[in-house]
């Protein structure tokens, strides 16, 4: 019997928007909706990454969002993660309202400091020398945004006088902040910001839980209860294997994990997709094993 958990068990689907086609999104978005998982994803990069480099085809993460909020009914969903760099913090902020007015209040706004420096050399994209305090900043302002009728932020990175920002999130106080880090300074954010942190390069179950152990010492230095953030693990999977997607789903849970996201890997997404949604019911049942 798995030990009892702070969080319930949620499950969610990953089609990343590289080298994938629309129609294959369209279809990853359907089974996740219609299939009952909790969330589904896309992610947030200008150029391709991962083997065989930046030629690959990419989609614009946000632009897709807006489309998976009208092609769906009841699945949350958000970027996994966006990068902080690419866009004005005023900008995201408008962009997840109206995304979460066009969701009916479904959105999960997932964030991170951005690292990839191809994508960063090529379009001549500032920030990522300073990455973690622009993104604190960032959030701080963001935050502000969808809570106050006026925000007033004399920044080292970013400056706002009195701006106005309506209408504000559907969700109160505003949708839920999951946060992508790995390092210790990113840990510090987390723990002042984020309602849930996905585990950014950890290769194994171990270096998840020692990562998240970082977390809680973060949590604690701020006077945060480390409980009150939940952890997230993506799981890469090609269709094959369901005992090993379900041994790695019940070992993460076991460590705390109830945030997990099966990562749908091509070329045929939706045929993987499609398997995770027969498997589902037997991930699910992981918590009474």
């Amino acid at each position: 019997m798995l030990p009892d958990v702070a969080h319930p068990l949620r499950l969610g689907l990953k089609n990343s928007g590289q080298d994938t086609s629309i129609q294959a999104l369209f279809d990853v978005w359907r089974i996740a909706d219609e299939a009952g998982f909790d969330h589904v994803w896309d992610f947030d990069h200008l150029a391709s990454i991962g083997p065989g480099g930046a030629q690959r085809s990419v989609y614009e993460g946000w632009t897709l969002l807006a489309a998976i909020a009208a092609a769906t009914r009841r699945v949350r969903f958000g970027c996994m993660v966006t990068g902080n760099t690419y866009r004005h913090p005023a900008v995201l902020a408008k962009m997840a309202v109206t995304v979460d007015h066009l969701s009916d209040g479904r959105l999960e706004f997932g964030i991170g400091a951005a690292w990839a420096e191809v994508e960063h050399q090529m379009y001549g994209i500032e920030g990522l020398d300073h990455r973690v305090g622009r993104l604190r900043e960032s959030l701080d302002a963001i935050v502000s945004l969808w809570t106050n009728d006026r925000t007033t932020i004399d920044g080292r990175y970013y400056h706002f006088k009195e701006a106005i920002a309506d209408p504000k999130p559907i969700q109160k106080p505003h949708p839920p902040i999951w946060i992508g880090a790995g390092g210790d300074q990113m840990m510090m954010i987390v723990a002042r910001y984020a309602d849930v942190w996905n585990s950014a390069g950890a290769p194994s179950p171990e270096a998840a839980a020692e990562q998240s152990r970082k977390l809680d010492d973060a949590c604690r230095q701020v006077g945060r209860d480390p409980a009150e953030i939940r952890r997230s693990i993506q799981h890469m999977w090609d269709g094959q294997n369901r005992t090993h997607l379900v041994d790695r789903i019940g070992r993460h849970l076991e460590l705390g994990f109830t945030e997990q996201i099966i990562n749908c890997q091509g070329p045929d997404h939706a045929r993987v997709a499609a398997a995770a949604a027969e498997a589902l019911p037997e991930l699910r049942s992981v918590l009474v094993r």
